[in-house]
């Protein structure tokens, strides 16, 4: 009898495995929790560094328009302006949005309600090749075909905004379309049923019954897709020119947060005025991000209110 009894009370194999699965998957999760903490803190550190050691104003910061970390202007402050590679990063991450949805939503609709099963059997490795595409191939051929037809067709170098909003458009064309097809097939079956059944065609009810029930998904997906150019470096600093002057016209050189920061961050030493300004422009990128997840949740919280 109580050698049953101890029997009924002892933990079984199972549930062992059970616990010992729970731990793995808590130690792993405070890992990860511990690895963003510290990511959050490094930046955020090296970042306000170049407000609280070189005591650089914050408003010139982010509204000057000369950067020579090395030099001082007429006041004797430091040159470090980062607004004309913070609205280059915003004109060639809006533009590329702007350029690639239509082509992705008309992609999306094509696969997801007209193409049928044949067609996205074939447009999706399409689309699957067009991510795996290692970000300096774009920016190679965008440098070598891209570039140069600007040049003959608007004169200058080719370098500029113009270049970058192409190159990006391709980087996130396969972002937003992938998204907006998984929006589009997760609207119910009845939704479309009940329009074809009040009268409505084909492409009534795409227009007014499933791109409406899908717009939170699309919208997220846009994002998705400039959160994608907003950080992309490589590409865009082969095309954009590298010229940290305000840009004056979609064909002239500019350049991006993450190009300044891909050129010169192997050539400041840690903890100078250079090397803290560059991660100041990292902190601003790290803002950037949190705000579109944040747009993202947003969005999706408002529509999953609507339904």
């Amino acid at each position: 009898m109580k050698e049953i009894q101890n029997r009924l009370l002892s933990k079984s194999k199972a549930t062992r495995e059970d616990h010992f699965g729970r731990a793995i998957c808590y130690v792993c999760i405070g890992m990860i929790i511990a690895l963003v903490v510290c990511i959050l803190y490094f930046i955020t550190s090296r970042g306000i560094a170049t407000f609280t050691q070189n005591h650089v104003n914050l408003w010139g910061f982010l509204t000057g328009s000369n950067w020579n970390p090395g030099a001082v202007d007429a006041h004797g402050n430091p040159e470090v302006g980062a607004l004309p590679m913070i609205v280059t990063s915003f004109a060639v991450t809006v533009l590329s949005a702007i350029i690639a949805t239509p082509f992705a939503l008309g992609m999306a609709i094509f696969m997801s309600e007209i193409a049928g099963k044949k067609g996205t059997k074939y447009l999706q490795p399409v689309i699957e090749l067009l991510v795996g595409i290692p970000s300096v191939v774009y920016g190679f051929i965008g440098l070598s075909v891209v570039v140069p037809i600007i040049r003959h067709m608007f004169g200058g170098t080719g370098f500029g905004i113009l270049a970058g909003t192409i190159v990006l458009f391709v980087m996130v064309l396969p972002t937003i379309t992938s998204l907006s097809v998984d929006s589009l097939k997760a609207v119910p079956m009845s939704y479309r049923q009940a329009s074809l059944a009040l009268g409505a065609n084909r492409w009534q009810t795409i227009y007014k019954v499933i791109l409406r029930t899908a717009a939170p998904g699309i919208l997220t997906a846009v994002i998705f897709g400039m959160a994608r150019a907003f950080g992309e470096a490589l590409a865009v600093q082969m095309v954009i020119g590298n010229a940290i002057l305000m840009p004056k016209n979609l064909v002239s050189p500019a350049s991006t947060l993450t190009s300044k920061l891909t050129t010169d961050v192997g050539n400041t030493v840690m903890g100078t005025l250079p090397n803290n300004a560059l991660w100041s422009l990292a902190l601003i990128l790290l803002f950037m991000s949190l705000f579109f997840n944040l747009l993202v949740r947003f969005i999706g919280k408002k529509g999953s209110i609507k339904k």
